[in-house]
């Protein structure tokens, strides 16, 4: 049997994106072969294309973060689990694929019932959110936060989030993005045509409790400034590399992956020592993951009986079939994507546990 995926030729743009067709991967020991339903498009994606993110595989590789599939197939030495069910995971590459083979441990049941798309988008979006909200900052009810990026896949998650935590929210956005803002409980910020840090002490005098800060780089420190004495920064991203889906300076490839990461210590270390106790903390899921992954199984499974309660509903920004990869990659650097981009199996407008 023969099955479509996707690869990465080269550190680039989206033209680095081909889609092969090759024979059906084979389950090996204690690993379980998935038929994917829906896979998340995701900004370390674009990040790992490109050779900037710390988690960039060497080329070629298949993309893909997160995915929701039907187990087709069991290795030898798997139990516990059936052909049919329906199981998400987190490989963090290679899920732009029809088929993949992964470790039984690594797959976390999902409700019959539930849309894929939507259910994938807890995965990667939803976990950051809950762990950046209730781990990394642990939030208390009537706290202020400030999130960046609100209209977006993790942003939309943290406002959902945020308002069943009682939290008063602050977002900036586009002009474009400030309804959905507006409609998920935030106030909205419109970053191109105000100053957020003015804004945020208009708002809430001495700042806020918190701010989820995915951009990176000097972005962090400017977020500071909107914080009260005793507040925190959770930096999670470093998507201010990025410009129109391309690197900002213009260069591809894994020699810059991790000076980011050494801007992230400095600050981290600037937020203790500095005056006004406004600490940077650093957020890594696929770290906390590795480190604590029945954490990141209870949190995934807590999030997904609330979608199944109807509690939270994700934003599907749109879904493309697998073979427009590209296509998706390309909306998703443009910027200003509300909600969260998918790829579906067949390209089709809804996809389901029951398919």
């Amino acid at each position: 049997m023969r099955h479509t995926r996707i690869i990465v030729t080269h550190y680039g743009g989206p033209d680095a994106l081909r889609v092969v067709e090759e024979e059906c991967p084979e389950p090996k020991n204690g690993e379980v072969r998935v038929r994917v339903l829906a896979a998340g498009v995701s900004l370390p994606d674009v990040m790992a294309r490109e050779g900037i993110h710390p988690e960039t595989p060497l080329v070629p590789y298949t993309p893909g973060w997160d995915l929701v599939g039907v187990v087709d197939r069991l290795g030898d030495g798997v139990s516990k689990i059936e052909p049919g069910q329906i199981v998400a995971a987190m490989p963090i590459s290679g899920a732009y694929a029809e088929f993949v083979c992964l470790p039984q441990r690594e797959l976390v049941p999902v409700p019959s019932g539930l849309d894929a798309a939507e259910a994938v988008s807890l995965v990667l979006n939803y976990i950051t959110a809950y762990q950046m909200l209730h781990r990394s900052a642990k939030v208390k009810p009537g706290e202020r936060v400030l999130i960046h990026g609100a209209s977006g896949g993790v942003g939309t998650a943290l406002l959902q989030l945020g308002r069943l935590a009682g939290l008063e929210m602050y977002g900036t956005c586009s002009s474009r993005g400030a309804s959905a803002v507006s409609e998920l409980g935030g106030v909205p910020i419109d970053y191109r045509n105000q100053d957020y840090v003015k804004e945020i002490h208009r708002l809430a005098s001495e700042g806020v409790d918190a701010v989820f800060d995915g951009i990176g780089g000097t972005h962090i420190w400017r977020s500071r400034k909107a914080l009260r004495p005793g507040g925190r920064v959770v930096a999670y991203g470093l998507t201010g590399s990025l410009r129109g889906g391309r690197l900002a300076s213009g260069r591809s490839g894994r020699r810059d992956r991790f000076s980011g990461i050494a801007i992230f210590a400095l600050y981290i270390a600037g937020g203790w020592l500095l005056p006004g106790r406004k600490r940077v903390v650093p957020y890594s899921i696929q770290t906390l993951k590795r480190l604590r992954p029945a954490l990141f199984r209870q949190d995934l499974i807590a999030l997904l009986d609330l979608l199944q309660q109807k509690k939270i509903k994700p934003l599907i920004a749109q879904r493309f079939p697998l073979a427009e990869a590209r296509q998706a990659q390309e909306l998703l650097g443009k910027g200003g994507v509300i909600g969260k981009i998918v790829l579906v199996r067949n390209g089709s407008s809804l996809e389901s546990g029951a398919a």
